[in-house]
């Protein structure tokens, strides 16, 4: 493997050439954050999107084809591999690439089952101790429905009644053979990332999505479909957080021999009895990544670099005094279906605005940018308040148009409103 860090320490990396893998929104914000780092040579995505594309060359290679990759990697001289989403996680393409002697940011296969599988993240924590919904033996309402394997953030299921739980049992079964079924916890959720070298854990500012479809929290789970950053913890250290939550599970994976390097992301409930887990992911989330690095002070470059090395060293991120809003843009019938072939107008008039347009599902048409999934763009802008932030993101994503286009127009109400947060 190349050697690029001399000594311990984020701040030891010397100039570097990433490659980011992906195409979506959270892999666009990345990039551009990635790509602000004096020390950043060079920026390549595979296979990108036109986002990134003016950022720095995007190849057609596929994420999830880690010998495409691997082979890509070699040919550019890339010392650094950041792999954005979880199913070429899962797959092992970040085992493909390090086996070939190339650094990456992403966990091994194994560590990835935290996601891959919710039975083996739930054996995962309670073996380590950390506090979760309990598991249920008999799905009756209420309780929580989800799919035991990847399912694009769409395999969870609220049932508060029979008749949700018979449709979420119905859903559930088109997901895969297995799935589990957990008591229903009342709280706040929020989203706590947290950069691992295998042993240590370092924590970003906390965020919080919106996973259903339409205001008010109604419709079908989505991927997401806004986020803001940060979110008060209400008496609770983020370090402390990070100690309770993510670093048992570190080192319940190394005893497993699956030590985790990369984003671990838990999911959790503020309950009155304090913080339960409700999921973790094995990599950035999406929207909440593209809330959170518009705010993020720090050397992200070197602390990502630093845990693909094994050291996270003096590494640290910080939350700036700004708020940051992130509005989903999506396609009329999401998450149902997307959108291939719309034209899309207004993103220099919204960027104009003082916004960060992220592309999340376009394409290229010769030289018109069209629509090309289901979530399109993430609109996002940070503010000295979370209202000025949130009057801005939907300023500016008012100023685009495609056929169809739809968001949410409550992401972050409640909090910019004075409500509490978390």
């Amino acid at each position: 493997m190349r050697s690029f860090y001399p000594a311990a320490g984020a701040n030891s990396i010397r100039r570097v050439k990433v490659l980011v893998v992906g195409s979506g929104g959270r892999e666009h914000a990345l990039a551009w954050k990635l790509a602000q780092n004096s020390r950043l040579t060079e920026l390549h995505a595979a296979p990108g999107n036109p986002g990134i594309a003016g950022l720095g060359p995007c190849h057609p290679v596929r994420a999830d084809d880690g010998e495409g990759l691997l082979a890509l990697a070699r040919a550019l001289g890339i010392d650094l591999v950041v792999i954005g989403p979880e199913a070429p996680l899962v797959s092992g393409v970040a085992d493909a690439l390090r086996h070939g002697g190339v650094a990456v940011f992403g966990p091994s296969a194994a560590a990835a089952r935290i996601e891959g599988s919710k039975r083996f993240a739930k054996e995962v924590l309670q073996a380590a101790g950390v506090p979760t919904a309990e598991g249920l033996a008999v799905a009756r309402p209420p309780c929580v429905v989800k799919a035991d394997g990847l399912a694009a953030g769409k395999g969870v299921f609220v049932c508060r009644t029979q008749d949700e739980l018979d449709a979420a049992l119905r859903s559930v079964s088109g997901l895969g053979d297995d799935f589990v079924v957990e008591e229903l916890l009342g709280g706040d959720e929020l989203s706590v990332f947290a950069i691992c070298d295998g042993v240590r854990a370092l924590g970003l500012p906390p965020a919080r999505d919106f996973k259903r479809a339409f205001d008010g929290d109604t419709g079908p789970n989505t991927g997401g479909m806004g986020a803001f950053s940060p979110v008060p913890l209400l008496g609770l250290e983020l370090a402390e957080l990070v100690e309770t939550v993510h670093e048992p599970v570190l080192r319940e994976l190394a005893r497993r021999d699956a030590p985790f390097i990369g984003l671990l992301y838990a999911g959790l409930m503020l309950t009155e009895a304090g913080p339960r887990v409700l999921e973790f992911n094995c990599r950035f989330g999406d929207p909440e990544t593209q809330a959170i690095v518009p705010g993020a002070e720090g050397d992200l470059l070197g602390a990502l670099a630093a845990a693909a090395a094994g050291d996270l060293g003096d590494a640290a991120i910080a939350a700036s005094d700004e708020a940051s809003v992130t509005v989903v843009l999506a396609a009329r019938d999401y998450p149902a279906s997307g959108d291939i072939g719309s034209p899309i107008t207004g993103i220099a008039e919204a960027e104009a605005d003082g916004a960060i347009v992220f592309h999340a599902g376009t394409a290229l048409r010769g030289d018109q940018l069209v629509t090309n999934g289901g979530r399109i763009l993430n609109v996002s802008a940070t503010g000295s308040t979370l209202a000025e932030a949130r009057l801005r993101a939907y300023s500016a994503a008012e100023r685009i148009a495609f056929d169809g286009v739809r968001f949410r127009t409550d992401v972050a109400l409640e909090a910019a409103n004075g409500a509490p947060v978390a």
